[in-house]
C-alpha cells in the first residue's frame, strides 16, 4: 500500500494563527490566504511547480507589518513538510531548477537531506513589491529551510524586474522542489551513504 505523503498543522500565537496542508503527491492545487495578496501569488508558486496540493491560511497582525505572518507560515510549511516526507525513503533527495522570467535567471538546487542552509541572492532594488516587503522573502527562505530542515541555494543569476526576480525564485525553489520529492524506485530506503539523513 502506498504511503500518503500528507500532513496538516496548526501553529497558534499571541501574532498569528496559521493552518498548513500538504499532499505531496498532489497536482499543484493551492488554497491559500495569509492576508498579503503578493505573498498568496508567490506562494502558488511553490504549489503548482512542486506538484503539492497547498492549503495555507494565516491570520495575523498585518497592522504591524508582514513580519510574523511571513516568517510564520514559513515556519508551519516547514514542520508541515517534514512530516509529510517522514523517513524520506525512495526520494530522490536533490533537486535542481533554473527557471528564464523574461529578463530574469534563477537557479535553484536544494538537498533534503536533515540539515540546515540557506543562501539565497537575489538583488532586490524596491523596498516592496504590492503589499509585501521584499526582505521578507529571505526570512521566509530561512524560516522554511530551518524547519523543513534541507540546504537550498538561490542564485538570482540577473535580472531587472522585481516581480520577475520574486517569481523566478518561487518557481525555482517549487520546481526543485518537485525533483527531490520524486520516489524512484532505484533508492532503497535513505539515498544516503550513512544509510539515513541527519535529523
Amino acid at each position: 500500500m502506498k504511503q500518503q505523503r500528507y500532513s496538516k498543522k496548526i501553529r497558534t500565537t499571541k501574532e498569528t494563527e496559521i493552518t498548513v496542508e500538504v499532499s505531496l503527491d498532489g497536482k499543484g492545487k493551492g488554497d491559500i490566504n495569509t492576508g498579503i495578496g503578493f505573498f498568496d501569488h508567490m506562494l502558488m508558486h511553490i504549489a503548482k511547480q512542486s506538484f503539492i496540493d497547498l492549503t495555507v491560511k494565516a491570520q495575523g497582525d498585518l497592522y504591524i507589518d508582514t513580519h510574523h505572518t511571513v516568517e510564520d507560515t514559513g515556519i508551519v510549511l516547514g514542520q508541515c513538510l517534514t512530516e509529510a516526507f517522514g523517513e524520506k525513503n525512495g526520494i530522490k533527495r536533490y533537486g535542481f531548477a533554473g527557471i528564464p522570467m523574461d529578463e530574469t535567471l534563477v537557479y535553484c538546487s536544494v538537498d533534503l537531506s536533515g540539515r540546515s542552509f540557506l543562501k539565497l541572492n537575489a538583488p532586490f532594488t524596491a523596498e516592496r513589491i504590492g503589499d509585501l516587503e521584499t526582505e521578507m522573502i529571505e526570512e521566509f527562505f530561512r524560516s522554511l529551510t530551518s524547519h523543513f530542515r534541507i540546504n537550498c541555494h538561490i542564485d538570482v543569476r540577473y535580472g531587472r524586474n522585481n516581480h520577475h526576480i520574486a517569481e523566478g525564485i518561487f518557481k525555482a525553489f517549487g520546481k526543485a522542489l518537485d525533483e527531490a520529492k520524486t520516489l524512484d524506485l532505484r533508492i532503497d530506503g535513505s539515498h544516503s551513504t550513512k544509510g539515513c539523513f541527519d535529523v
